[in-house]
Parts: C-alpha cells; structure tokens; sequence
C-alpha cells in the first residue's frame, strides 16, 4: 500500500507539474504583450539623454516660435535710462546754451534800442533823421559819419545830432558802432592801437592831440566838426601840429 501511495504522490506531482508548465508560457505570452505596449507608450516620449552641466548659468541666447503669441509684451517701448554723468552733461549743455541764447538777445535789443536812439536824434533844425549804421565796417562808419556834414552844428561839450564839438563828433560815431570812447580829444589820442605814420593810416582811424580830434577818410583828409560845423578838412589844416594816428577796427 505504501507502494501505491507513493506512486499516487509521484503521479500526482508530475501532473501539477505539468500543468504549471502549461499555464506559464501562456502567462508569459499575456506578459509579452502587456510588456510590448509599454514600450510603444515610452517610446511616444523620447527620452533626453543630453545632461545640462551647470542649470545656474544664465541662458545667453533664446529661440522663440515665429508663431508665439506674448500678449503684446513684446511690442513694448521700454524707455533707456542715462548715467548720472550724461544727465549733468546735458543739464550744462541745455544751461551754456540757454546762456548764449539770452546774450545773442540781449545784444540784439541793445542794438536795436541804440539804432532807435538814433533815428529819433534830430539836428537843431529838424530837418533830418539820422540813419543809423548797416553794419560794423569801416565803410559802414565812413557812410554814417557822411550824412552830418554841413547839417550839425558845433556845440562846446556836445555829442549828439542835436550839436558836438570836435571830440564829441567822434565819440557818437563811434559809439553807434559799439565802440566807448572818452568825451575828451586828449584821451581819444590813446585809445585803441598805435599807427606809426601818416603813410600807415586807414580810413576809420582816429587823429587825435590835446586840441582836436578827427576821423581819417584817406588821401589825406578827415571829417570832423569845427566852430563852422561838420564837414570835411586837410590834416594838415586842421593838425597844424603833431597828433597821434590810433586804430579801433
């Protein structure tokens, strides 16, 4: 009986095993399947293999889809801020230039005030305006020297169209052109630059000593204002004695 029993055990043995080798390779079928689907799902995700070595640094370039929609972001007008340096720099240029502005005005209304002066100076007989100077040239002195002869009479310590004496004859010339000179022909005989000789004189240049003052014309004539009034002389009726030549222009 012992016999049989064992025989039974053996049998019964060899039958479960090979009933789990049945069941197994259908188990590992199924698996194979459910195995193969998975590796269709991660293959959909491919895998990045390329490490960044340093995830701090700051990314120095940026690629963006030419379809990317910001929200307007960027569109926008980000205004440049300026160093503290290029803010005063341009503070003093606007204030030098500010600057200019205001004395290139200011010498403008000056000139203007003194060439309205001047048209509203009348002779003692009123029979003329004077005519201010177009300019700051020589010619321009000589021209508006010109329009007082014979029509402005010699008045002691005078300077004005109203009536001048000899120094003040050049005195107001001259200052219609912008230039200060000293109501006295002695201190006229030093002012501006020397001139060493008749022969060096330019029309504009003053001839002046202690008893008389005049301004050269050329050829050996001045305009000047005399007990006869003003008009036109030789030097060498006028300046029977030594005088000084000085240049202003």
């Amino acid at each position: 009986m012992k016999h049989i029993k064992h025989c039974s055990v053996i049998a019964a043995l060899a039958a479960a095993a090979l009933t789990f080798a049945g069941v197994a390779p259908a188990a590992l079928a199924a698996n194979d399947g459910a195995t193969q689907d998975a590796v269709v799902a991660t293959r959909s995700f491919p895998k990045t293999n390329a490490v960044k070595k340093n995830i701090l640094a700051e990314a120095s370039s940026t690629q963006v889809e030419s379809d990317s929609d910001w929200g307007g972001v960027e569109s926008l007008n980000v205004p440049q801020t300026k160093s503290q340096a290029e803010k005063d720099a341009e503070a003093a240029a606007a204030a030098a230039e500010q600057q200019r502005q205001q004395q290139a005005q200011a010498q403008a209304q000056a000139q203007a005030a003194s060439r309205s002066a001047a048209r509203s100076d009348l002779s003692s007989s009123g029979s003329f305006t004077v005519t201010p100077p177009d300019g700051a040239s020589v010619s321009s002195l000589l021209t508006f020297a010109n329009q007082f002869v014979g029509k402005v009479p010699y008045v002691s310590g005078g300077n004005t169209p109203s009536g001048w004496d000899c120094s003040g004859f050049v005195q107001y010339v001259y200052g219609q052109m912008g230039v200060s000179l000293p109501h006295y022909s002695g201190a006229q005989a030093t002012v501006g630059r020397a001139v060493g000789s008749l022969a060096d004189a330019q029309p504009g240049d003053i001839i002046a000593n202690a008893q008389h003052a005049a301004i050269y014309v050329g050829n050996g004539m001045v305009i000047n204002s005399q007990l006869n009034g003003t008009r036109y002389d030789p030097i060498a009726w006028v300046f029977p004695s030594s005088y000084s030549i000085r240049r202003i222009f």
